[in-house]
């Protein structure tokens, strides 16, 4: 097997455990490319800071990108089976059962999985949330007052507005370490939606996570499934276009994030690490910023940097 056969074989596999494809068979490496093979996989492994065997825990935002791809699936009560219908709790069950997590079948049960989170403000993307007492309905919360769930009859699964206040939230899969604010993160930006996301990305391409919880307010309210009139999509707003550039999913709240990170980045080293400069490009892009020598005297636009300034200075 080669280099690129050992890589293709791994993506297939993580892939197939989280149910989105079926495993990629091979034919077993030849004796003469096994340790070339092996090699390049521990290398790679390496570099993304993984064990070659030992996958990633799975985090919250996991949970809502797996729930995410059985969007359209039909409502069907007592359903397990997505090739057939779905319920909220099959939908929950099935879900994190794939992410490692064995979750009891109905949702009053659910209700008293992993640990409880006192409040919706305290609510991370990938917490159940359940209503009624005792529950008769559980989604997977994805940020913003959305959840991931299957309704009811004559419904599907797709993001939805929560039903008012849960009676209950669970916590069922563990904060990674490396998925948690950093010790320089205050109070208020570990309490936002999608806080793990935007330190990860924060540390690994040295831009601040409370710039990118700051972006993700005032872009979207902190909501992943938003589309503004424009068509910039998801949580950080990112435009066709430029998430295609980026390479990653818009609606997708991990890559979005990630993308941004990465195309922040790049306006902060362009702009010599001007914050308001690099929030215009962002805004407006950075070729508007090159013609007016700053920030373009677009009112949209200078009202952008002022939210997002007002916002990183409450984060930070």
């Amino acid at each position: 097997m080669t280099g690129l056969e050992a890589v293709q074989a791994r993506v297939a596999e993580l892939r197939s455990t989280l149910g989105i494809l079926p495993p990629l068979q091979t034919a077993p490496p030849s004796t003469a490319t096994s340790t070339a093979s092996t090699s390049f996989a521990s290398a790679l492994a390496d570099a993304v800071g993984q064990s070659a065997t030992t996958p990633a825990p799975a985090t919250g935002a996991d949970a809502v990108s797996l729930a995410r791809t059985f969007t359209g699936v039909p409502y069907r009560w007592g359903g397990t089976d997505p090739s057939k219908g779905l319920d909220c709790s099959g939908l929950t069950q099935l879900v994190y059962g794939r992410l490692g997590v064995e979750l009891p079948r109905v949702a009053a049960d659910q209700a008293h999985a992993g640990t409880a989170v006192p409040s919706l403000d305290q609510a991370q993307p990938g917490d159940l949330v359940f209503f009624g007492s005792p529950a008769h309905h559980v989604g997977i919360y994805a940020g913003g007052g959305k959840m991931v769930d299957a309704p009811h009859t004559g419904s599907s699964v797709g993001v939805h507005s929560l039903y008012g206040t849960p009676s209950a939230i669970r916590r069922v899969l563990p904060t990674a370490p490396s998925a948690s604010p950093g010790p320089s993160a205050g109070p208020a930006l570990a309490a936002v939606p999608y806080a793990s996301l935007f330190s990860r990305a924060g540390a690994r391409y040295g831009v601040d996570p409370a710039l990118l919880a700051a972006v993700a307010k005032t872009e979207s309210g902190f909501d992943p499934s938003a589309v503004s009139p424009a068509g910039a999509k998801g949580l950080m707003q990112l435009m066709p276009g430029t998430a295609a550039s980026l390479g990653v999913d818009a609606l997708d709240p991990a890559q979005a994030v990630d993308g941004s990170a990465r195309l922040l980045k790049q306006l902060l080293g362009r702009f010599g690490g001007h914050v308001d400069l690099a929030l215009a490009g962002y805004n407006a892009g950075p070729g508007a910023v090159d013609r007016y020598g700053g920030v373009p005297p677009y009112a949209e636009t200078r009202t952008y940097v002022q939210r997002v300034t007002a916002a990183w200075e409450a984060y930070r």
